[in-house]
């Protein structure tokens, strides 16, 4: 096997691995988004000590001018998931590709913000909400590496 071939190969998994995890951030962060507007305590998340989802899902930080954050990161995750299809990465035009760049930089600025929020603001730790933080932390890396690198060959 020659590098090109090896490296074109593992090039290739990067898109299928961007829109598995988007569709998985949809799937969370819609879970989020249903107990907040229904104010459930189906966390499946400690209520006490410094891991509290309820706390952090009930605190002034899960919203942002009035808009849940859990519906902002079910938006942010349904954009990512739509523009990780295969035809918006075999596309020629560059728009695709600096959409979900601009996607993953704000969303991984939007999570410097949450952690900031949970860690020095509200004293504790949402399980779910971490899912949410590293999926979107795993987003911006593969995002970064596979928009840097040239385009792949059919």
């Amino acid at each position: 096997m020659t590098t090109t071939t090896a490296r074109g190969s593992s090039l290739g998994v990067i898109p299928w691995l961007v829109l598995s995890l988007s569709a998985i951030g949809v799937l969370v962060s819609a879970y989020l988004t249903y107990e907040h507007f229904t104010a459930g305590t189906t966390l499946a998340c400690p209520d006490s000590g410094v891991v509290n989802c309820v706390k952090v899902t009930s605190s002034q930080y899960s919203k942002l001018f009035g808009v849940p954050v859990a519906l902002l990161g079910l938006l942010f995750f349904i954009g990512m998931t739509a523009l990780s299809v295969p035809a918006f990465w075999r596309t020629a035009s560059p728009w695709p590709s600096r959409a979900r760049l601009a996607g993953v930089v704000v969303g991984v600025v939007f999570v410097l913000y949450l952690v900031w929020a949970e860690l020095f603001r509200i004293n504790a730790i949402c399980l779910w909400c971490t899912v949410v933080h590293a999926l979107t932390l795993v987003l911006f890396a593969l995002v970064v590496i596979r928009t840097a690198l040239p385009p792949l060959e059919d």
